[in-house]
């Protein structure tokens, strides 16, 4: 029995687009005003308790301990062995925090591998 090749539908298609862009451009919202913006970084340390500043104290947490790069590696390897549109997801959206929050090493070979993830055949469906 030949398997054929893991491939996206349209939908899922667009659904990987409008994930990976709101993944992305939130990354992007913690990185520029709430981590490295002096005021919001003064604000925060100096005892301010708000949702943001919350935010920004898991996010610092995360990074420093490369948690996106790590999971994303795993879901990518995960994805690799056996393809599936919600590992995809899931990879997408740790590499996508880690490449914006400076994990950029893991995250980048996670996206590689994520890639690598189409050579491979679907799982066999009965």
């Amino acid at each position: 029995m030949k398997k054929t090749p893991f491939r996206l539908t349209a939908y899922q298609v667009q659904w990987l687009l409008i994930v990976g862009f709101v993944t992305v451009g939130y990354a992007l919202y913690l990185r520029y005003l709430a981590i490295e913006l002096s005021t919001v970084a003064l604000a925060c340390d100096a005892g301010l308790q708000t949702m943001l500043c919350k935010t920004r104290l898991l996010a610092t947490y995360l990074f420093r301990n490369s948690v996106f790069g790590v999971v994303a590696l795993i879901i990518a390897t995960l994805h690799v062995i056996r393809p599936s549109i919600v590992l995809l997801t899931g990879g997408l959206i740790a590499a996508g925090f880690g490449i914006v929050l400076y994990n950029i090493g893991l995250s980048g070979i996670a996206i590689g591998l994520l890639i690598l993830g189409f050579a491979r055949p679907a799982p066999a469906t009965a």
